[in-house]
């Protein structure tokens, strides 16, 4: 992956190729963006262009042995650690990373959704093990092979359990010489701040509609009006937008699930919602956490919408259609509720309470709070 792959993002790639050049490359960068953001996508451009054998002003030469390498994810100073599923193949990454090199060649706009899938794992969580760490550490004993930097990059650190964490802070506090951490995290509020406190911080913006759209165009050779369009509901995430490209129906799925949920509530027809709740237990953990996610935004946007914000939405005509007609229905007080009750169950879901139980609770208050 070389910078001018990556669309947009100038502020951040100057200050990176500054730091290095200018000799002022902290041993830890931590590539702090949102979900489908560039974070990845500049961590694998900062590692090519670190060991690259003929640096360039503006980029890494693309064309050396070390370069060739990189692009590939085969050179023998690049280590990668990203969360796997407790499965028979293993417990660590070195166990998939044939599947990983496939997956992040083919395009490094990923989510931990499509991982999880491409690991055949979309029922499970993925985690970074206290296995994990004891290999972080197994690797950086060695000398640098045939790069100037050994490096270590870490997708989704935010994934750690504690032991990890810990064994990591441990070596980022005396860190080997010669050794580049990248760390990659959508959420840096669930790092230890003392992980924090020991990386300099490479802030990623969300791209804006007009990065994405032209992306899709140059990538894909989409039209201009439905490169926009996708740009326009992605709001920024690119993973989403290239989803929505791939005329995924997940969004199509959520909203038909959602709509037929919240009209069960709103008929108090206790039935359905005990086979609703026991069809939401038989969905995949991801699955799961994904229609509450779906549901959560959802609400927020009825709750823009009766503030007078419409024109902060983006959402297709079936998600707009269940904005006019419930902000009939709810209160500010209710959608405050509501939102609360699905933070709650996404909460418990990612501690393995039962699925059915989560869902029935919240179908019967759900049921009394539209209808009152």
């Amino acid at each position: 992956m070389q910078f001018s792959e990556i669309i947009g993002q100038e502020e951040t790639k100057q200050m990176l190729l500054r730091a290095v050049q200018t000799n002022h490359l902290a041993h830890a960068l931590l590539f702090d963006g949102p979900e489908g953001s560039a974070n990845l996508a500049l961590a694998l451009a900062m590692a090519q262009y670190v060991n690259c054998e003929d640096k360039q002003p503006q980029d890494a030469c693309g064309r050396c042995a070390s370069c060739i390498k990189i692009q590939k994810l085969v050179h023998p100073d690049l280590h990668m650690v990203f969360p796997v599923a407790n499965l028979a193949k293993g417990k660590n990454s070195e166990a998939y990373l044939t599947d990983w090199r496939k997956f992040l060649i083919d395009q490094p706009y990923r989510t931990l959704p499509n991982w999880l899938e491409t690991m055949g794992a979309d029922n499970k969580q993925g985690n970074i093990s206290a296995e994990e760490a004891r290999n972080i550490l197994q690797k950086l004993s060695l000398k640098a092979y045939e790069g100037a930097y050994k490096i270590m990059l870490i997708w989704l650190p935010e994934l750690m359990n504690i032991t990890s964490a810990n064994a990591l802070l441990k070596v980022l506090e005396e860190p080997p010489a010669q050794t580049l951490f990248l760390l990659v995290t959508n959420q840096p509020d669930k790092l230890l701040i003392t992980i924090l406190s020991r990386t300099q911080r490479v802030a990623v913006r969300a791209f804006t509609d007009e990065e994405v759209a032209t992306y899709l165009r140059q990538q894909l050779n989409l039209d201009e009006t439905t490169a926009r369009r996708l740009a326009y509901l992605a709001d920024g995430n690119l993973a989403e937008a290239l989803q929505l490209s791939r005329n995924d129906t997940a969004s199509t799925d959520q909203h038909t699930w959602f709509a037929e949920w919240m009209r069960t509530c709103y008929r108090q027809d206790l039935i359905s919602l005990i086979k609703q709740a026991d069809q939401f237990d038989g969905f995949s953990k991801e699955k799961q956490k994904g229609l509450l996610e779906y549901s959560i935004r959802l609400y927020r946007d009825l709750f823009l919408w009766q503030q007078g914000a419409a024109e902060l939405l983006r959402l297709p005509d079936n998600e707009m259609a269940f904005v006019k007609n419930f902000s009939k229905i709810l209160t500010i007080n209710h959608i405050e509720r509501i939102v609360h009750d699905l933070n709650e169950a996404t909460y418990h879901l990612e501690r393995n309470a039962r699925a059915k139980m989560i869902m029935l609770d919240m179908s019967l208050t759900f049921s009394r709070l539209i209808r009152v």
